[in-house]
């Protein structure tokens, strides 16, 4: 699994003042927790890049004063105007402690409702789970092979070991829907027989 370190430097005062001196400065607060106790530091706003501009999800170790936390992402916070990076929340991994993680869904094959001339819709990019740290993975792979037109793939669908996802299993994360093509060509097809037919009517008369 992919995962990148950020030295931080810890904080003892969270105060206002002291957070804008913090960003003057070029550097972020942030805060970790999920473990025995919660942890405030600064890292330089770069150190940040890899995480805030990614679809993937990335472990990331935390080092802070000789210590290393093995953290995955909680929560960021931008200005609104500026759009800067103000604050991180990570969730430290505990060994036995079941996380909140957000997976990336990885779709695998070709739906036979779009080799049949159907376009795929993917309505969901991720799903959320409820899962223990050992059994985390960089996304979760869903079949989409025998997708038909006109078909759903639905939470409820997606099968995973050793997690329990979150999100409502009705709701529908992929599909292949009909083409302006195959539309037109649907409507066209009863006016063509019904074409075809007049002349053979015509005959019997």
């Amino acid at each position: 699994m992919k995962s990148i370190t950020i030295e931080g430097q810890l904080r003892t005062d969270s105060g206002k003042k002291a957070t804008r001196q913090l960003r003057s400065q070029q550097m972020v607060p942030g805060v970790i927790y999920g473990g025995p106790k919660e942890i405030n530091f600064s890292a330089p706003a770069t150190a940040f890049k890899d995480i805030v501009y990614t679809p993937e999800f990335i472990i990331v170790n935390i080092g802070i004063e000789g210590t290393t936390y093995r953290c995955i992402l909680k929560d960021l916070q931008f200005h609104k105007v500026t759009d800067l990076l103000l604050h991180v929340d990570f969730l430290e991994l505990v060994d036995n402690k079941k996380v909140i993680a957000t997976l990336p869904l990885n779709y695998i094959g070709v739906p036979a409702g779009v080799k049949a001339g159907g376009k795929l819709v993917t309505k969901m990019k991720s799903l959320k789970v409820k899962v223990l740290p050992k059994h985390l993975t960089e996304h979760i792979d869903v079949n989409i092979e025998n997708l038909e037109l006109n078909e759903n793939i639905r939470v409820e669908d997606v099968v995973v070991e050793n997690m329990e996802v979150l999100n409502s299993p009705r709701i529908p994360i992929a599909s292949v829907t009909l083409t302006r093509q195959l539309k037109q060509e649907e409507s066209a097809a009863p006016k063509a027989a019904a074409t075809a037919a007049a002349p053979a009517a015509e005959e019997k008369k």
